[in-house]
């Protein structure tokens, strides 16, 4: 007997090139089956008209709640957007990524992989009536402290994050990109580059950019 069975929905699993009308079931906390006719379940549920998928992963999502200005609280999003894994886009720096694992990331039922922010304190002020990009003080660039944090985290963080632009690194230009762009390379990390108002131009961050990094935001600022 399942414990769990969701019947009638549209089940959509691209990783086995799946897209039809069946039943679902869950036993252990696990998929038992995907089929036609299960029925053999302690709680059964018509899911007719709903669209049924494998637990969804959200590739930008800032979720250091409380900690910073820019957070949501991670359980509460995941569990009303299906999502069972979030990707945290840099809110934390090497000055509070210890705070961000500890009083989050350890605690939600959702999985979180963060990527480190270059700036020491992450994304500090990020609001509508203040708004100070952490990347436009040189002395908050700290490669050696950024490249500390990642390997002492190097179970957790999964790559290296640079928010860069008019707003966010203002008359640095493109030079936060370059530094963390070497932590990067010496932590073997991807890069993930926001770019709000130019400059720098779209063209200038792409030529630096290496297979397997990242610019978000790259059709808005």
């Amino acid at each position: 007997m399942f414990d769990l069975v969701l019947k009638g929905g549209r089940v959509l699993d691209p990783a086995q090139d799946l897209d039809e009308t069946a039943d679902v079931a869950f036993a252990g906390g696990k998929v038992a089956a995907i089929g036609r006719n299960l029925s053999d379940a302690k709680d059964v549920r018509d899911v007719t008209g709903k669209i049924v998928v494998p637990g969804l992963i959200d590739l930008h999502t800032h979720v250091y709640f409380a900690g910073t200005s820019a957070g949501v609280d991670p359980d509460e999003y995941a569990k009303k957007s299906g999502c069972t894994t979030l990707v945290d886009a840099g809110t934390a720096g090497p000055a509070n990524i210890l705070g961000f694992r500890k009083h989050i990331i350890e605690r939600a039922e959702v999985r979180v992989l963060p990527f480190l922010n270059i700036s020491f304190p992450g994304i500090y002020a990020f609001h509508w009536d203040v708004n100070i990009g952490e990347s436009c003080d040189q002395r908050l660039l700290n490669s050696r402290l950024c490249l500390k944090a990642a390997k002492e985290h190097a179970d957790l963080v999964v790559g290296i994050k640079v928010r860069i632009g008019a707003i966010a690194s203002g008359a640095l230009g493109i030079e936060p990109m370059n530094i963390a762009m070497e932590v990067a390379d010496h932590a073997g990390l991807p890069l993930m580059t926001h770019l709000d108002f130019p400059p720098p131009s779209r063209d200038s961050v792409m030529q630096r950019m290496r297979r397997g990094d990242i610019l978000t935001h790259c059709f808005r600022p």
